[in-house]
């Protein structure tokens, strides 16, 4: 049984494409017998024919991988693309790296237990970027005996 032209008709008045058009199949010789748009109204109203529902892309699979990014996986070699420099800019790691330097050495002076001179020479050196990180300058700092108080800070 050829409804082509039916389905187009309900198509038009659904305005839905011609796959979303759905017809109840136990009654197909009605809906074979409606051939201008005021018989296919009336099959509408009835309920014999109607729209399926739109098909949405499920955002569970995209849910489930931003999940297990939040705890670090999937974020190996393969996984990026552009450079280092474009993911994190070399400039941004150098400020913030230069701060914590900066700062605990800020803090060695203001506790006293730096002379003025040993500190112009480590914020020199920072600047110059002998120390890898706050840890390095600590090491260096103690292997020195440049602290004052023997405490480790």
């Amino acid at each position: 049984m050829n409804l082509r032209t039916q389905k187009r008709i309900a198509a038009d008045i659904l305005k839905v494409g011609i796959n979303r058009v759905k017809f109840d199949s136990e009654k197909a010789n009605e809906i074979k017998e409606a051939i201008t748009k005021s018989d296919m109204r009336s099959l509408i109203k009835e309920g014999v024919v109607s729209k399926k529902p739109m098909l949405s892309q499920s955002k569970a699979r995209a849910r489930k991988i931003k999940e297990q990014k939040r705890k670090g996986n999937r974020k190996g070699p393969g996984s990026k693309k552009g450079t280092k420099n474009a993911r994190l800019r070399s400039k941004t790691i150098w400020v913030t790296k230069i701060r914590v330097l900066r700062r605990f050495l800020k803090d060695l002076r203001a506790k006293k237990l730096l002379e003025s001179k040993d500190y112009r020479s480590l914020v020199l050196k920072a600047k110059g970027g002998f120390f890898r990180n706050k840890r390095h300058i600590k090491l260096y700092v103690t292997e020195r005996k440049l602290v004052k108080g023997a405490k480790d800070e």
